[in-house]
């Protein structure tokens, strides 16, 4: 339904925020942040739309394509989890290059999830623990999606190892 709205204001209105690409080396153009709206403009009836091109190192386009899908309305719980995991990686490799607005008061650098809390509106303690969520076997994890895990006791759940996780569903399965 979500999908067909966004068609419907393609169709109406053309695409009003421009997609992000950047240059492929074999030539043509890779898609980083605007994957729906050109979806959308494909089911619409559109040849083209708007893109911005900016030449973008793997890091910086991961970043953008994180943060542009961390503004979708309803994100899955291991959607945000990975998507911040992601990110924060991402963070993390280019850290090696301070930038001024990256220093604490007290003249520190500021680490790569502090930053990233600031930017998404999250404590870096909840980034940490929906990164978490990432280390859940993925029948847990899905159970997590589907509300069937509250989100607390999973994030302490992380913290067993895979066997013990599959042990844990197995029990769970033989006493419903």
């Amino acid at each position: 339904a979500a999908m067909q709205d966004t068609v419907d204001s393609v169709r109406e209105y053309g695409v009003l925020v421009p997609a992000i690409a950047r240059p492929d080396p074999n030539g043509g153009y890779e898609l980083i942040a605007g994957h729906r709206r050109h979806h959308a403009s494909e089911l619409a009836g559109k040849e083209t739309m708007p893109v911005i091109v900016r030449d973008l190192d793997d890091d910086a386009a991961t970043i953008i394509m994180v943060d542009s899908n961390l503004q979708r309305e309803e994100l899955l719980p291991s959607e945000r989890a990975f998507a911040y995991k992601m990110k924060l990686d991402a963070m993390k490799r280019q850290a090696g290059r301070p930038s001024k607005e990256n220093v604490s008061q007290v003249g520190t650098q500021k680490r790569s999830d502090q930053i990233m809390a600031e930017q998404v509106g999250e404590s870096r303690n909840q980034i940490q623990r929906f990164i978490r969520l990432t280390e859940l076997i993925p029948t847990l994890l899905d159970m997590v999606d589907e509300r069937k895990i509250a989100f607390n006791p999973a994030v302490e759940l992380s913290y067993l190892k895979k066997e013990e996780q599959t042990l844990l569903l197995e029990a769970m399965d033989s006493e419903q």
